[in-house]
């Protein structure tokens, strides 16, 4: 690979706004992939980036692994190598990959009642949800009639508690909608019950470990030190002419406070302090994963292929599993169409990866992780200033459209 000891990217020129100071990015990409590069400047020129990283394996081996900005959203401290992030719904991808893991072992029959591990389960109608309708968004359970605190949420045994209780918006199995925040507890609450530790333990153990990865769901004390504050940041209104308009019946969704999306999203609250130790230390299993970008696009090159000094994790078969669509069409909660496998979310227009065979899963604010099994290539990206997306961010995309020029000569 090539060492780019700095990048710099300009931003268009604006009779109106000052340009912005061009941003240092540090790191290295091999030869052939500069284009991301130098994406990866404009997204700080341009796009509002204020620290970010990103990271691309390319058949087992990094090829791209940049970073720039300052390490929290507020401060003048420089993002460093191993600077991590909180990577918000991104940990759904890692939370589908243990749930796989244990079915590829035998332990989980993704066709049996969810009651068959978790018995409290049945409650309210729930007897027949499949643990792949929990996996897909299928399960009907992506509220709560009455949201947890911060601190309800943050204990396992009260969220598995509220949901195994709650009664079911649609009939399990019938429709999907994005769980937004009670996905933790469903799938946290499973892999208790077949294994007997934890899913942050779990993925400690036979994930980030085998793998030596920088990913977390539970942060461990000693590296506290490690991660970078997050927090909103506005997305400028020019940026290579880009200027988001949601639709208005998603605008409709989000602002009322009734509605299925705001109940989802809801289903904390008040919001948690996402840059607090206590937040930090949590096991969230749908929201609050900790993760480097070589990390995140380190993990999806193991469930695609052989890695450097690490095993492969998925199986043929499992591979194929990932990415068989469960989900597809109208979301009840995102109210776009949207595509899930079990677990992981797949390409498609509400959110753009790479190709029609790509997998993973975004993060609200901006971080991103796939694999693209045909091209072998994954991908990571963190970033600390959050802008308000939740599947298809300008920043990611705009890095996914330049690796996909790459691959296309």
């Amino acid at each position: 690979m090539n060492d780019t000891a700095e990048a710099t990217g300009h931003p268009a020129p604006d009779e109106q706004d000052p340009a912005p100071e061009p941003v240092a990015v540090h790191g290295t990409v091999a030869p052939g992939y500069e284009p991301v590069r130098d994406a990866f400047a404009r997204n700080f020129a341009q796009l509002g980036d204020r620290g970010a990283a990103v990271t691309v394996h390319r058949h087992g081996s990094p090829v791209v692994d940049l970073w720039a900005g300052t390490r929290d959203h507020d401060s003048t401290a420089p993002w460093e190598r191993g600077t991590a992030q909180v990577v918000h719904s991104v940990t759904k991808g890692v939370s589908a990959a243990a749930l796989l893991l244990l079915h590829q072992r035998g332990r989980l029959d993704l066709d049996a009642p969810v009651s068959t591990y978790w018995p409290e389960y049945a409650a309210e109608g729930k007897e027949r949800t499949l643990v792949r309708h929990l996996l897909a968004h299928r399960a009907g359970v992506p509220v709560l009639d009455r949201p947890l605190t911060p601190d309800e949420a943050a204990h396992p045994g009260t969220g598995a508690a509220a949901v195994a209780a709650q009664a079911p918006v649609w009939e399990p199995g019938t429709e999907h909608g994005y769980h937004a925040q009670t996905y933790s507890w469903l799938t946290g609450e499973l892999v208790r019950r077949v294994t007997g530790i934890s899913l942050g333990r779990y993925v400690a153990e036979e994930i980030a470990g085998p793998l030596g990865l920088d990913l977390w769901i539970g942060l461990p004390p000693a590296q506290k030190d490690r991660v970078g504050r997050s927090g909103a940041v506005s997305a400028p209104e020019r940026g290579g002419g880009l200027r988001l308009r949601p639709r208005r019946n998603v605008q409709d969704a989000y602002g009322d406070p009734a509605s299925l999306t705001r109940r989802a999203f809801d289903a904390v609250d008040p919001p948690a302090d996402e840059n607090s130790p206590a937040y930090h230390a949590a096991e969230l299993p749908g929201a609050n994963g900790i993760a480097t970008a070589y990390a995140l696009s380190r993990f999806y090159a193991s469930l695609i292929g052989a890695v450097e000094q690490g095993p492969r994790l998925f199986a043929p078969a499992t591979l194929a599993l990932a990415r068989t669509v469960e989900s597809e069409g109208p979301d009840r909660v995102l109210v776009v169409p949207t595509r899930f496998g079990p677990g992981f979310m797949l390409h498609g227009a509400a959110s753009p990866l790479l190709a029609e065979g790509s997998f993973g899963h975004p993060g609200r604010g901006g971080s991103l992780g796939f694999a693209d099994p045909e091209s072998g290539v994954a991908f990571g990206y963190v970033t600390n200033g959050l802008q308000k997306t939740v599947t298809n961010d300008p920043r990611a995309q705009a890095l996914v459209r330049a690796v996909r020029g790459v691959l296309q000569g």
